[in-house]
């Protein structure tokens, strides 16, 4: 009999978009195939300690509430560098068995931004997702976009600000250059935290000490009054495209409480009603800021489609696997159910570690 894959998934953190993680990784959980994967569950407190989760009580945790926290509890583990997914628990020092690969279902800081990539180089276990470097730069927004648009794909208009340049920050200047409204938000999160519009001057400083309050730097974007489409990408050097879908929010943005807190926050339109012509170019637009941000496995890339013009908003390298998480959804609708596409991104991690090792590592 064949043995099973033995996958880690990791979730919670100490990031501000733990609740999600949360949710996201008792559906990846549920989907894995049990005749085929042995599962460890990897918790991450608020406090950033790693603990080992039983599968059961894991469940009854987030059945307790929509947006829970993980409770610090269950034995302590870390990963012993270069022993190839080697645990220890630290409760009781015993070497536990290895994973032969992780799932880091970690959103936002400490999870999605390269640092757990770079743990888990050094750990030397194989890992679903962008490696280091395509991490760290789809986490930065400013780093992203120029980098897009030095790749020559469409972004909108935008200006970076750190905390030391805040008193700099002129209402005016700003406006002169991205109109009114506009939007701020903090440079590395994601799911809208810390997001606002501003449509009056007297909003302006009050939606400005939102955004510093989760983020040392911030981006101020012009609005871009459009339709919000979205396309997932999975592979590696080989990378392809979903459909598309598009994102209907009641709300008068795609706010964190319409994507996680109000179920009827947005409306899904999956495939999104769009010619043919918009469909393929945008395709082809995901698998090219994929590439210039040095994607791997997978991503999920969010446009906004003003007119027939496309502009790219951003790429999520560890998009939501919620229940109504658009990346999974896509590529149901494109063919790949849930549980293939669970199969298909931890295979393409086991086949870039395979590629890794052959790569010399020492000078003859």
């Amino acid at each position: 009999m064949k043995r099973k894959i033995r996958v880690a998934v990791i979730c919670g953190g100490k990031s501000v978009e733990h609740e999600i993680s949360l949710q996201s990784a008792r559906n990846v959980i549920e989907a894995m195939d049990r005749e085929k994967y042995d599962i460890v569950l990897i918790g991450i407190d608020k406090e950033g300690r790693w603990h080992l989760k039983n599968l059961a009580s894991f469940e009854e945790e987030i059945k307790s509430s929509f947006l829970p926290h993980l409770a610090p509890q269950g034995d302590e583990v870390v990963f012993v560098p270069a022993a190839g997914g080697q645990l220890v628990n630290l409760t009781t020092g015993e070497r536990l068995q290895a994973v032969d690969v992780v799932f880091p279902v970690l959103h936002g800081s400490f999870g999605e931004d390269g640092t757990i990539q770079g743990l888990l180089k050094i750990a030397g276990v194989p890992f679903v997702g962008a490696g280091v470097l395509g991490s760290a730069v789809a986490m930065d927004k400013e780093a992203s976009k120029r980098l897009l648009k030095e790749a020559g794909i469409p972004i909108g208009k935008f200006l970076p600000f750190t905390s030391e340049e805040k008193e700099k920050i002129k209402f005016n200047e700003v406006v002169n250059y991205l109109g009114l409204p506009l939007f701020i938000k903090p440079a590395s999160l994601g799911s809208s935290v810390g997001m606002d519009k501003v449509k009056r001057e007297e909003d302006f400083l009050p939606v400005l000490e939102k955004a510093f309050r989760y983020d040392s730097k911030i981006l101020i974007e012009e609005y871009i009054q459009g339709r919000e489409i979205e396309c997932a990408v999975l592979g590696n050097e080989s990378p392809r495209a979903s459909c598309l879908g598009e994102i209907i929010p009641r709300y008068e943005f795609y706010s964190y409480e319409a994507k996680y807190v109000d179920p009827e926050g947005a409306l899904l339109q999956i495939p999104a009603s769009l010619p043919e012509n918009i469909v393929k170019e945008a395709q082809r637009l995901a698998i090219q800021a994929f590439r210039a941000l040095f994607g791997e496995g997978m991503a999920r890339v969010d446009f906004f489609l003003r007119g027939e013009e496309i502009l790219i908003n951003e790429l999520n390298t560890i998009p939501g696997f919620t229940s109504i998480s658009m990346y999974p959804k896509l590529w149901e609708i494109s063919g790949i159910p849930y549980p293939q596409l669970i199969d298909e991104l931890i295979h393409l991690a086991l086949e870039r570690k395979k590629k890794e090792e052959n790569l010399q590592t020492f000078i003859n």
